[in-house]
């Protein structure tokens, strides 16, 4: 903000009050930059994978429960949708109502559905393991919600971001990385659905649609 100094106030003065707003923003400073720190201001934009070029890799996960599950023996008979997501973040907290709605869509289909929560952080403790167990039963979460502790799922995706979608065929190669659909805000707002029509093409077995519009979401909370 700029201040334009009256004729009544000596330079003497003006300084003085310079002086003070730079003191006044140094004292800011850490608490500026603490509540910075969990805001969720840093969102990643992603490009997406186009099919061929990533399968789904193997590794095993745990869910909230302490259950352990295999990613390429969650295949169903047509597919599986891989969604990177977490508890606190407004971009995935917008969308887990359409997520868990689609999931039972995807599942008469033949498409099976897990979420991978890649925040397992100590900054985070509104993303921890105890937080995905309430959030089963609070969002209605019918199928696995699994714990990345370790972040190596999520770099093996190069995921990006919560939510990050990705939907592969009956073979594990990767079909669709992209959007649910084209407001994640507000689901009364959305003007073009792009999850479901994707997988009615697979089932079909069609080309993969495009373009495949990248997710947009807030940064994985990396542990290094």
């Amino acid at each position: 903000m700029w201040y334009q100094r009256s004729p009544d106030v000596s330079s003497y003065d003006a300084i003085l009050c310079m002086v003070d707003l730079v003191v006044f923003s140094f004292m800011l400073a850490p608490c500026i930059w603490n509540n910075l720190k969990h805001m969720e201001i840093d969102m990643a934009l992603v490009a997406s994978i186009y099919k061929g070029e990533f399968k789904l890799p193997d590794f095993t996960l745990s869910d909230s429960k302490g259950m352990a599950h295999v990613l390429q023996e969650q295949i169903g008979d047509n597919g599986l949708l891989v969604a990177f997501t977490c508890n606190h973040c407004p971009y995935a907290i917008a969308v887990w109502p359409r997520l868990v709605r689609h999931a039972a869509t995807l599942k008469s289909m033949g498409i099976n559905t897990i979420a991978i929560n890649p925040n397992i952080h100590p900054d985070f403790p509104e993303d921890n393991v105890d937080a995905m167990r309430d959030k089963l039963k609070e969002w209605g979460i019918d199928f696995p919600y699994l714990a990345d502790d370790t972040q190596a799922v999520a770099k093996a995706f190069d995921a990006q971001c919560t939510p990050d979608i990705y939907m592969f065929d009956k073979d594990g190669v990767l079909y669709y990385h992209g959007r649910i659909d084209d407001y994640w805000k507000d689901e009364t707002k959305v003007t073009q659905e792009e999850l479901i029509p994707a997988a009615k093409a697979l089932v079909a077995g069609e080309p993969a649609p495009q373009p495949q519009h990248p997710t947009i979401g807030c940064s994985i909370k990396w542990l290094d």
